[in-house]
């Protein structure tokens, strides 16, 4: 492209901005709406603010493995029903050990054991894509159903209730009377993946991976160790999002993933990461998680039913492809 069919500086700064400026007309719509109906604020009143942000956390963890695994040119359908297995398996073990052991310790081991029952899962995911090659979608599409399976034979088919202080403190305990405990954990991970993925060369190898798979691996990039790697960190965190599940409702569920798989996806893409992999950022995603999370707790505060839910977002997910594409052009040099 010629200096004279060079697109204006604007639509090049538009085009990389879009779901910044998404955001900010979401939370100035249902600002104004909460003002003119009501008298009141939507975004100023802290008890809607940690709503917001407990609503993004779930959806965000999954969407920040699922951030490397797409740039990677992969995907993780497994993560919904991976967060109920590590729930269950987390109330299971507090159930079993807080009679016999202090709370804080039963507490410690159901998090290792929720973990670890994440991990399994993520060891079978990088398995099948990295080792056998099997198509991410078809494995860990399969490893839905697997998990999601002993998720609900662990929990005997029912939701499993806690009564461990610590875990509850964990799941609705506030740092100052103000930052939900999740929301801080949330934040802390964030910011460990923010800079893993953009300073080091763990990152770069991910971008690399995904951008051209054949150079990567003339490049001298270990890709199957790499991508083995992000599935199991994608799993982890799904643990970790099982744990906060746990934590917040004092029980654990089979079930507890499912609506946020979708989410954890949509965040990804609206967030401007390529389902073709080489593209894409956490803080992008982040964006893209409080997008989905200003829409779904805005319909509802403005008493517009649930199920208009799904459409908004679907219509949010159909816009950002349609500006991805059309970034791809705008930002040709």
């Amino acid at each position: 492209m010629n200096a004279t069919n060079r697109p204006h500086p604007f639509l090049r700064w538009l085009a990389g901005a879009w779901s910044w400026i998404f955001l900010i007309f979401m939370v100035l719509f249902f600002e104004i709406w909460a003002r003119a109906a009501y008298g009141s604020t939507f975004l100023l009143n802290p008890t809607n603010l940690q709503s917001i942000l407990l609503a993004a956390v779930q959806p965000l963890l999954l969407a920040l493995g699922q951030t490397l695994v797409i740039i990677a040119g992969g995907i993780d359908l497994s993560v919904g029903f991976t967060v109920g297995l590590a729930a269950v398996v987390s109330a299971r073990a507090m159930q079993a050990l807080d009679p016999t052991l202090p709370a804080a310790l039963s507490f410690a081991l159901a998090v290792l054991l929720a973990l670890a029952a994440g991990l399994g899962v993520g060891v079978v995911n990088a398995f099948l894509v990295a080792r056998l090659n099997v198509p991410p979608f078809i494995g860990t599409l399969g490893m839905y159903g697997v998990a999601r399976g002993l998720g609900f034979l662990a929990a005997a088919g029912n939701t499993v209730p806690t009564s461990n202080p610590v875990n509850s403190a964990m799941g609705n305990g506030f740092l100052f009377g103000l930052i939900p405990i999740p929301v801080l954990i949330t934040a802390v991970v964030v910011l460990i993946m923010h800079y893993v993925l953009s300073q080091t060369k763990f990152g770069q190898y991910t971008y690399a991976i995904g951008g051209n798979r054949q150079a990567a691996v003339r490049a001298g990039i270990n890709v199957t160790g790499h991508t083995m790697q992000l599935y199991l960190i994608t799993a982890l965190l799904a643990g970790l999002a099982g744990v906060i599940y746990t934590g917040r409702f004092t029980a654990g569920a089979a079930q507890a993933g499912e609506p946020t798989l979708l989410d954890s996806i949509a965040a990804v893409v609206i967030g401007g990461a390529s389902l073709f992999g080489g593209a894409g950022t956490i803080i992008g995603t982040v964006i893209g998680a409080l997008i989905i999370a200003v829409i779904q707790f805005g319909l509802v505060f403005i008493n517009v039913q649930p199920f208009w839910q799904f459409i908004a977002v679907g219509l949010v997910i159909i816009l950002s492809v349609l500006v991805d594409q059309s970034k791809a052009r705008v930002m040709k040099p």
